[in-house]
């Protein structure tokens, strides 16, 4: 893993090839996995890096990319925007995620 990547699609790809292939998205109730159908509390979260991104047109577009391992094993990764386009993230997230 390493400290930066030059784009959010170059350390997706890196990522993948180094096992975090599990794809997480935030909903209501925590983050979900969605190939298994299994939503994971903040306990159940070990956000092991995180990177931003700004992007190169416009620097409201901005994403953050989360590596994610859970308690059952599960490696993968969590994009999403922060700053102006920031998601609803539910409040038990926001100290596992470090957004506050």
């Amino acid at each position: 893993m390493e400290n930066s990547y030059i784009s959010l699609s170059a350390a997706i790809k890196a990522l993948q090839e180094e096992g975090y292939t599990e794809d997480f998205n935030l909903c209501d109730a925590g983050v979900e996995n969605k190939s298994k159908k299994h939503i994971h509390n903040a306990t159940e979260l070990d956000v092991v890096k995180f990177y931003r991104f700004e992007g190169m047109s416009n620097p409201d577009d901005n994403t953050i990319l989360y590596v994610i391992e859970t308690s059952t094993g599960e490696k993968g990764l969590l994009v999403d925007a922060y700053g102006m386009y920031a998601g609803n993230v539910p409040k038990d997230l926001i100290e596992k995620l470090k957004l506050s």
